[in-house]
């Protein structure tokens, strides 16, 4: 079972993905936490920003292991961007486009409006970019392409969920995966 504090946190994460930072209130955090009140407080003195910016790092870190685990069990880096991509697709058309990633929910909402939050989304993608820009120069490509092709392909994925879950259609996951394979194959030669 786990802590209080951890069912807290995942549930702000999830209704955070779900319906948005500034649609989501503690109430609702803590009922569906299944927490007393007073314990969001007593774990986040910051209130609802320190709880958003955990929620934050803890969804980054759980998105972060999909790389890896894509990535690397893949026959090669250009397949693995493929199968990436098709994954993202997928779940998007399982959660019939509701669920998208949760890091960018929140970045495009609150970064021009908090600075705890608009930080705690952009160390995630920092580590983001540091384990696919790890993941390119794996497969022979300099650092700095590495990682010019890593936020490319992070961009990619984020501005493709936006067009897919306005769209209700994966076109835009499967020809940004295919643009950043593309990309990826001819800077490995």
């Amino acid at each position: 079972m786990s802590s209080t504090r951890e069912r807290i946190v995942d549930a702000g994460a999830e209704l955070f993905r779900r319906q948005g930072y500034a649609a989501t209130g503690v109430k609702q955090i803590v009922t569906e936490a299944q927490a007393p009140f007073g314990s969001l407080y007593h774990f986040f003195p910051g209130g609802k920003e320190e709880l958003g910016a955990e929620a934050i790092r803890t969804s980054g870190a759980l998105y972060e292991q999909l790389i890896p685990a894509v990535i690397d069990t893949a026959p090669d880096v250009v397949t693995g961007i493929r199968a990436f991509f098709a994954g993202a697709a997928a779940h998007l058309v399982e959660t019939d486009y509701a669920d998208a990633c949760p890091i960018a929910t929140v970045a495009l909402e609150v970064s021009s409006s908090s600075e705890t939050m608009r930080e705690a989304c952009a160390e995630v993608f920092d580590s983001w970019i540091a384990a696919g820009a790890a993941r390119h120069a794996g497969a022979g490509i300099g650092p700095e392409q590495a990682r010019e092709l890593t936020i490319a392909m992070i961009a990619a994925l984020e501005g493709a969920f936006v067009l897919a879950r306005a769209l209700r259609s994966i076109e835009p996951l499967e020809i940004a995966g295919e643009m950043v394979a593309k990309a990826v194959s001819e800077a490995i030669g």
